[in-house]
């Protein structure tokens, strides 16, 4: 009795955990996690090293586009170049095909955008084992030890601060990771279209997608333009409380 009661109190404590809300950090020490998210960015030297956790996002908006689809997912590579691959069957062209190849660049703000929302509503444990539990389901699909590895350490890094960091340092985590997303977002766009003005890049996204619906791929570049700014300036007012 008593260990069928503990077990329920503490099922209890997780869930109201997971469903309540946290206070925000103050407005200066938000401008800060932006800051520090624009560090991580901007610099050539630390964005070689940064961008991984983008390409993360990259492909895991691609794998997951392609199982919402009815796609089937093969896997997923991560690579120290901080390209990636994911790979998935099913019909060559169509609609599946279109949103799959369209997720990629999108996904970095899209979900940044979303972390915002949960962040301006005060959800800052519910946003921190969400993308824990995305990070374990991509590393199923990983098929090679570099990319395991990176989003074992992603993955672990999440694990570590929800659970055992204090609720001050959680949320400047939180604000950190979101406002590197919206911003880590950007910059592989326009990465895209100076490579792809230097004859560059032949088979990207926006140049496959481009064959799957015989639009220019700049049409494409514009709308990932258009996602990721779009993005940026909605999930900053909501992490600003604008």
């Amino acid at each position: 009795m008593t260990v069928a009661s503990s077990a329920g109190t503490t099922a209890a404590g997780i869930w109201d955990r997971l469903t309540g809300t946290q206070p925000a950090p103050e407005l200066w020490l938000v401008a800060v996690t932006a800051v520090v998210a624009l560090a991580l960015v901007a610099p050539r030297p630390l964005w070689r090293m940064s961008r991984n956790a983008v390409t993360i996002a990259h492909e895991g908006g691609h794998g997951l586009v392609a199982v919402l689809t009815g796609r089937r997912l093969d896997g997923i590579r991560l690579h120290s170049d901080t390209s990636g691959l994911t790979v998935s069957r099913g019909r060559p062209t169509g609609l599946g095909m279109i949103l799959t190849a369209a997720a990629g660049y999108t996904a970095p703000s899209l979900l940044g955008l979303g972390g915002a929302a949960l962040l301006g509503a005060h959800r800052i444990t519910l946003l921190l084992w969400a993308a824990t539990a995305l990070l374990l389901v991509m590393l199923v699909m990983i098929r090679n030890a570099y990319g395991a590895l990176t989003v074992v350490v992603t993955g672990g890094t999440f694990l570590l601060v929800s659970w055992l960091a204090p609720a001050e340092v959680q949320a400047l985590f939180a604000y950190g990771v979101v406002w590197f997303l919206l911003l880590g977002g950007v910059r592989p766009v326009f990465e895209l279209q100076a490579k792809r003005r230097h004859g560059g890049a032949p088979d990207s996204d926006a140049d496959q997608l481009g064959r799957l619906t015989h639009l220019h791929p700049v049409v494409w570049l514009i709308m990932f333009h258009v996602v990721t700014l779009c993005s940026l300036i909605g999930g900053g007012r909501w992490l600003l409380g604008l």
